[in-house]
């Protein structure tokens, strides 16, 4: 009854102010969780850096523009190929020398591998928090039938959206995508039919990186805050988010991206007394969700490659 009692009393406007905000940033969870599940859909393995990669992203395009004085559409661009090589160089010198190994050892290799980029930016940047450049052109805020938007609120879903339309016609329609799907199956087989398997992951892990820049520059320019642990949180509820819609599907990560960012919106909106347990909804709309579907929303039964 509070529920409905509370949608009752919010106006229109401010209504639609909460679906803007959830939307916005339900899109910038469906964009990096999509990095966590084309990684788990070829190799059944978590990278837990991924969210230290996007906050790597953040301190280039932060030193991109404001130390080097590059314009931020320049700088943009630049910090989209070095986080790519980023992606690179954390699978070659992380990842593929395990690749082999047990899974616990790989599974090691990756928390590792988090907590080096997480150190070694409180040690090359210090720990003291950074703004975010300011881009004019996407903070100012813009009115539309009365609501104050924005303009990056607006951005946001639709770069998500376009880079979801680029990224499944790569999946579906060229030949890497081809050779990413074949690696999925079985990597084993992949490899005697002739596929390139270490170009293979090197490219997916590009690819999420990209997609993490990307995410990066939005959420900074979303939320300003810069430390060396900004990746933590975010990080983890595009896990989970990838894990609600079924890990491994490309648009399933897109779906769970939204419930969370909606559900968290709305519940802060609905009742303000909650605020303070925003974080927990993740946790528990992914324990109701893993209890009726185990494998998420779209995920389909996998058998482990051994």
């Amino acid at each position: 009854m509070e529920f409905f009692q509370a949608i009752f009393n919010m106006s229109a406007a401010s209504f639609a102010q909460h679906m803007v905000n959830g939307i916005s940033l339900g899109s910038l969870y469906a964009m990096i969780a999509i990095g966590y599940t084309m990684v788990y859909g070829i190799l059944l393995m978590i990278n837990f850096a991924h969210g230290d990669i996007v906050m790597m992203a953040c301190y280039f395009a932060f030193f991109g523009i404001t130390v080097f004085q590059i314009p931020w559409y320049l700088t943009f661009v630049g910090v989209i190929i070095a986080t790519a090589l980023l992606g690179v160089v954390i699978e070659r010198t992380a990842y593929r020398p395990l690749r082999d190994a047990p899974k616990n050892s790989v599974l090691i290799s990756a928390i590792g591998a988090s907590f080096l980029l997480e150190n070694l930016a409180n040690y090359l940047f210090s720990g003291r928090p950074l703004r975010f450049p300011n881009i004019e052109l996407l903070s100012q805020n813009i009115a539309i039938a009365g609501v104050q938007v924005q303009a990056i609120s607006l951005v946001i879903p639709v770069v998500t959206m376009l880079c979801l339309v680029v990224l499944l016609h790569i999946v579906n329609h060229t030949k890497i995508g081809m050779s990413m799907r074949a690696v999925s199956k079985d990597y084993e087989i992949a490899r005697v039919m002739g596929i390139n398997i270490d170009n293979v992951i090197s490219i997916t892990f590009a690819i999420g990186s990209i997609l993490a820049a990307i995410g990066a520059i939005m959420w900074g320019i979303r939320y300003p805050g810069i430390t060396p642990l900004l990746g933590v949180m975010p990080g983890l509820k595009c896990f989970i988010a990838a894990v609600i819609g079924g890990i491994g599907n490309i648009k399933g990560a897109v779906l769970g991206g939204f419930i969370l960012g909606l559900g968290e919106i709305l519940i802060v909106a609905f009742f303000p007394q909650l605020s303070g347990y925003r974080d927990a909804f993740a946790f528990i709309v992914l324990i109701i969700i893993l209890f009726y579907k185990p494998t998420g929303l779209l995920g389909e039964k996998t058998t482990e490659k051994v």
